[in-house]
């Protein structure tokens, strides 16, 4: 029954420093993707043509 506690109390431990870390990431910019939203309109008609070429 012990080992239930210390495994449970462990995953908790590295859920939160996975959580603090994914924070602490965003905050800092990581996910900021400044280039792709504004070319992305430039490369829809090349995927609309794919998609009509497969089927």
């Amino acid at each position: 029954m012990s080992v239930i506690y210390l495994l449970l109390s462990i995953s908790i431990i590295v859920a939160i420093a996975f959580f603090i870390i994914f924070i602490l990431s965003t905050k800092r910019g990581q996910y900021d993707d400044m280039y792709t939203p504004s070319v992305r309109m430039l490369f829809d008609d090349e995927l609309v043509k794919e998609k009509k070429e497969t089927n």
